[in-house]
């Protein structure tokens, strides 16, 4: 009777914990959806580099770092202090030393190991540089406030240079992880007048963490630089309107849509139209890891990939290595940014992508995503059903948090 008791009292407990989590989350969405602005930059010109892999990338971005004459803004969702993350750390330490404006803003979950490390902290900001985290957590809605994340990875080089996509800094990016190498990503440099809303969207985050505003003069949006080739457009969601971007798209969409993502988690409208497209004859491919980074994403995905594996989708996951990339391709759209294809993108993370029709654009990005299918190898309905206790069983426990996986 006691051991019955006990069992009872620890049942109630839980369950007055989570449904206090759930009054929390939300109170504190309610809240976010009353103050939050819809942000649609206007459509620019810029010139781009389109990167698929770290170490190509690293060299470049620290070979235009080091260049840096005014400042260097940089915003990124993890940053590890070991191996490449250390030499960041060290070439933006030697340029704060040489007077370079240097402004880092990090995510509070995403580079929790910096924000716990007082020593590295103390020592970054002794060298100049400014230092501040995104989304720290604060009362009431406490619970709600830890979800929402900043996911945007922005810097800004002088006001000139810009970088955009899904490279975070640490070793698995250059592909020193056993499990996760070769990682496979997509980011974008770009130069030209596209930089200016990169500024902005960073200025305005920095502002909102450190509550320091900059600004916004011609040494930080210089006028003297080449307007660029390809149209574009950035779209800037903060935990809102991101879905309603993609359902536009895939409503428009006419022959086909094409989507690369490490996590493949949508809700159910979003479900719906990608069926509907599929009945009115629309072809649609996604690309999805084979291996895991996360606990129990790849389960979550299933219960979705399912019903458009039998209204003829075509499923891929990639087997080189870790498929880390965010792009979407619908027709004559391309879209590379920092945005998953998941709910945690859709409902809580801050993030900005890439739009443009310039045709350049689109076939270099649509040549990139079609290589990757090549390393990919083509997922089958019973893949993914039928009895299998384990797989099941983590699908089940997956339903339960798929919006904060």
């Amino acid at each position: 009777m006691t051991i019955l008791l006990s069992v009872a009292v620890i049942v109630l407990i839980a369950i007055v914990f989570i449904f206090l989590l759930w009054v929390d989350y939300a109170l504190g969405r309610k809240k976010h959806l009353k103050t939050v602005n819809r942000m649609n930059p206007s459509p620019a010109y810029a010139d781009f580099v389109l990167f698929a892999d770290g170490p190509s990338l690293f060299d470049d971005y620290f070979t235009e770092l080091k260049k840096a004459k005014h400042h260097i803004h940089i915003l990124f969702y993890i940053v590890k202090d070991e191996g490449i993350g250390q030499d960041f750390l060290t070439i933006l330490k030697q340029k704060a030393n040489e007077g370079v404006e240097v402004r880092l803003l990090l995510d509070w979950v995403g580079s929790l190991p910096i924000i716990l490390n007082f020593k590295l902290k103390k020592e970054l900001r002794s060298h100049g540089i400014q230092l501040s985290f995104a989304h720290t957590p604060t009362f009431p809605f406490l619970f709600y406030n830890v979800q929402a994340r900043n996911h945007r990875k922005i810097s800004v080089i002088d006001g000139k240079v810009g970088y955009l996509g899904g490279f975070n800094v640490g070793p698995e990016y250059i592909n020193l992880d056993r499990k996760l190498t070769p990682w496979r990503d997509y980011h974008l440099k770009i130069t030209g007048e596209g930089t200016h809303t990169l500024q902005n969207v960073f200025l305005q985050d920095w502002a909102d963490a450190s509550n320091q505003l900059v600004s916004k003069t011609a040494k930080y949006f210089p006028e003297d630089m080449a307007k660029g080739n390809v149209q574009h457009q950035f779209k800037v969601t903060d935990g809102a309107f991101l879905k309603e971007e993609y359902v536009t798209l895939i409503e428009n969409a006419e022959q086909y849509i094409e989507i690369g993502t490490p996590y493949f988690i949508p809700d159910v409208e979003v479900m719906q139209h990608l069926l509907s497209a599929l009945t009115r004859g629309v072809k649609v491919t996604i690309m999805v890891p084979s291996t895991s980074d996360h606990f129990l994403v790849k389960e979550a995905s299933h219960r979705y990939l399912r019903p458009l594996l039998k209204a003829g989708a075509e499923v891929y996951e990639y087997k080189k290595g870790f498929y880390h990339a965010k792009a979407m391709i619908v027709d004559e759209v391309a879209v590379v940014g920092t945005a998953n294809f998941d709910k945690r993108s859709f409902f809580l993370n801050d993030e900005i992508n890439f739009y443009s029709e310039e045709p350049h654009f689109h076939k270099e990005v649509r040549e990139v995503f079609h290589k990757d299918l090549g390393n990919a190898k083509k997922l089958q309905y019973q893949d993914i059903s039928g009895f299998n206790l384990m797989r099941q069983g983590k699908e089940l426990l997956a339903r339960c948090v798929d919006l904060f996986l």
